[in-house]
């Protein structure tokens, strides 16, 4: 056996290896002896971490799919070409695993087909599933070139590739209307759910946060990846992206606060409560404080600040969809919900796969693509069209 042939042992390695093993034992547990048993869940409250990270968290976080993809092939903004790649394996793998994870939550995962053929067009449930199961298979065809491009595949790449722009209108459509969807999963319980979140512009906030930590998690995944790769950080990019952020930001913030105002939910801050302090750091943490730093022309230059003002936007965005699906529900529950360690192991067995999953199609697919490279080939026709100089 070549032992120099085998991948070298870091600290991250072991780490990974460790809650993919926790994971993997917490799996077990769930599916041989039941929610029961692998969950702190009960009838009172039947929905906690699984729901509120793995699915409503996974697919706000999985935006910059659809958001980038929708300003390169249909706002024609090119010169993002660069980060489409990496981004759109970001979203699949996001979506990839949300469907996992629904195995998790689910009663009875083995009738996960059930909506395929069973149709209930009134349930937001329905529609989410639909719109993700479509969404999903958007991606893998929006990823396919690279996996074409690696066994040089010419025929299908170039089906797939005049297949783009109806590929991504079909991608942003469904994102919208699943993104926004999620919110309107929670407009069934106005009376349980706290005033704080409660709104009846829940499908708009989703849909507006989603873009806004969409970019965010392009920045963040940038710079991650440059780090990991040795690779050039592409900074004017993702300046303009922060810009983008700014004015999704301010939107967002601008539209919350008026919707808090006109409902007279502002009066609760007086109230020193667990729902006070939670929604307070959301704001702070996710609008008020990115904002302040990307206010700062040098900040938002530089790639320390506009790391750190989306790795905010990104712990406000997982806090808000927590504070929705956990926090805001408990006391109209009656009682006090903490997950289990296997919960927890659950869902970063998950983001560790994310992970794994996305350094293995770096290593042996062309998802990083040469923007000298593209750049280059685009300059060809032109140069093949100018007229030779007659010394």
């Amino acid at each position: 056996m070549n032992w120099t042939r085998l991948p070298k042992l870091t600290f991250w390695r072991v780490v990974l290896a460790v809650i993919l093993a926790t994971g993997f034992y917490s799996a077990l547990l769930r599916f041989t002896q039941g929610l029961g048993a692998a969950t702190a869940l009960t009838d009172r409250f039947p929905w906690g971490l699984w729901i509120g990270v793995d699915v409503l968290c996974g697919v706000g976080l999985a935006a910059g799919g659809f958001t980038l993809a929708a300003i390169v092939y249909i706002f024609h903004l090119e010169r993002f070409q660069p980060i489409v790649r990496p981004t759109i394996l970001t979203a699949f793998l996001g979506y990839a695993l949300v469907a996992v994870a629904l195995l998790f939550d689910l009663g009875r995962p083995y009738r996960i087909w059930h909506p395929m053929v069973m149709w209930n067009p009134r349930s937001v449930m329905f529609e989410v599933a639909w719109c993700v199961m479509l969404y999903l298979t958007v991606l893998a065809l929006e990823f396919s070139p690279v996996v074409f491009e690696r066994f040089r595949w010419q025929r299908p790449l170039r089906i797939v590739k005049a297949l783009t722009v109806p590929l991504v209108i079909a991608g942003v459509l469904l994102s919208t209307l699943h993104q926004s969807s999620l919110g309107s999963l929670y407009l069934i319980v106005p009376s349980k759910l706290h005033p704080y979140w409660y709104s009846p512009l829940l499908p708009v906030f989703f849909f507006v946060s989603a873009i806004g930590v969409g970019l965010a998690m392009v920045i963040f995944e940038s710079n991650l990846s440059a780090r990991a790769f040795s690779r050039e950080i592409e900074m004017p990019l993702l300046v303009d992206l922060g810009k983008g952020m700014v004015v999704v930001l301010a939107f967002y913030g601008l539209l919350r606060f008026h919707d808090l105002a006109s409902h007279g939910t502002l009066r609760y801050l007086r109230e020193p409560s667990t729902e006070t302090v939670l929604f307070v750091l959301e704001t702070l943490l996710g609008v008020v404080i990115p904002l302040a730093f990307l206010a700062f022309r040098r900040v938002r230059e530089s790639r320390e600040g506009l790391f750190a003002a989306a790795v905010l936007v990104i712990t406000g965005f997982l806090l808000n969809r927590l504070n929705v699906s956990i926090t805001g529900l408990e006391a109209s529950s009656g009682t006090h919900y903490f997950p289990k360690w296997t919960e927890v192991s659950v869902t970063l067995s998950l983001v560790g796969l994310g992970f794994l999953f996305f350094a293995l199609a770096v290593r042996y697919f062309g998802v990083f693509e040469s923007h000298s490279a593209g750049a280059e080939a685009r300059r060809q026709p032109e140069r093949a069209n100018t007229p030779v100089p007659v010394v």
